[in-house]
């Protein structure tokens, strides 16, 4: 070996050690932010699941599945959470099909794309406090809109927001509006990316008609676009928090309890730090457990093309 290459050896290795520091100076803040704010705090809800611990006691005492056993019992949150499946039930596949048939409108359109496009993105950049504000109005018994429509046609509207028969289907379709923007800018950016050539091959194979080319070269090339769509739904629906504090806080009754607002009362009003870390657990599994379904099942049934 020359003498150069036994001199550069150490330069070198000087040289890597000071991109490894260099990287880890860059990529600090980032790792200091995720254990602080996300790894750290789901810790601690894990532990205190496993507590008795209230909100200002001196101490806490172990008490092991104690939680989740009273969650079994509990009358509440399994009200909470069949209304947050049936929110999920219902907006997921609305906000989807509605963004979809409304992008096709938009995508085989020449005018006024732009337009479109913001209008109907307006839920998603708005104030949830404000449009949860405009809704209240528009749902009101006796001075909303709605039911004033309904009353010209002779039919006497419901108590919306109010009644234990439509708070749900009322905030899934609140819910459906707010979800509507997201997912068609989406589904948007999927229908450009597709190749023009394939529909006019399509044509050339047979299939003239708008639904079979839908069939067979749109609805497969959205196939990513879809998944992706469908997974941030479900995410954003089990989590819907902010339009049921505002509305209903939950009522009449317990009607339109969900999890997060359950949860939001045990630790925030009840100050049952333990129970709520044990309702937040469960709501982890179900977001764990969507996101096995996208990866597991739904994934290997996309073509990427």
């Amino acid at each position: 070996m020359s003498d150069a290459a036994i001199l550069s050896a150490p330069a070198r290795r000087r040289g890597a050690s000071g991109e490894a520091i260099t990287a880890w100076a860059l990529g600090l803040p980032a790792v200091l932010a995720y254990l602080v704010l996300l790894l750290l705090p789901t810790l601690a809800a894990i532990l205190l699941a496993f507590t008795d611990y209230e909100l200002g006691a001196p101490a806490f005492a172990w008490i092991g599945l104690g939680n989740f056993t009273e969650l079994l019992g509990d009358r509440g949150f399994a009200q909470a959470l069949r209304n947050t499946i049936f929110y999920v039930a219902v907006v997921t596949p609305g906000s989807i099909l509605g963004a979809l048939a409304i992008a096709l409108l938009i995508e085989a359109g020449t005018r006024g794309r732009t337009l479109f496009r913001a209008v109907f993105f307006l839920p998603v950049v708005s104030l949830t406090v404000a449009m949860a504000s405009a809704w209240q109005y528009l749902l009101h018994p006796s001075i909303g809109p709605l039911n004033a429509v309904l009353r010209q046609v002779g039919i006497a509207g419901p108590a919306w927001l109010s009644s234990s028969d439509t708070v749900m289907w009322s905030l899934a379709a609140i819910g459906i509006w707010e979800n509507l923007g997201f997912n068609l800018v989406l589904f948007l950016a999927g229908l450009t990316a597709i190749p023009r050539e394939l529909y006019a091959a399509a044509e050339v194979d047979g299939a003239p008609s708008a639904w079979e080319r839908f069939r067979l070269v749109t609805w497969p090339m959205l196939g990513p676009t879809t998944l992706f769509v469908l997974t941030i739904t479900m995410i954003r629906s089990v989590r819907v928090f902010d339009t049921v504090k505002v509305l209903t806080q939950g009522g009449p009754n317990k009607a339109s309890e969900v999890l997060l607002h359950a949860m939001y009362l045990e630790g925030f009003t009840y100050f049952r730090l333990g129970y709520s870390a044990a309702i937040t657990l469960v709501f982890l599994a179900i977001v764990l457990a969507l996101m096995w379904l996208q990866t597991r099942v739904l994934d290997k049934r996309v073509h990427y093309g």
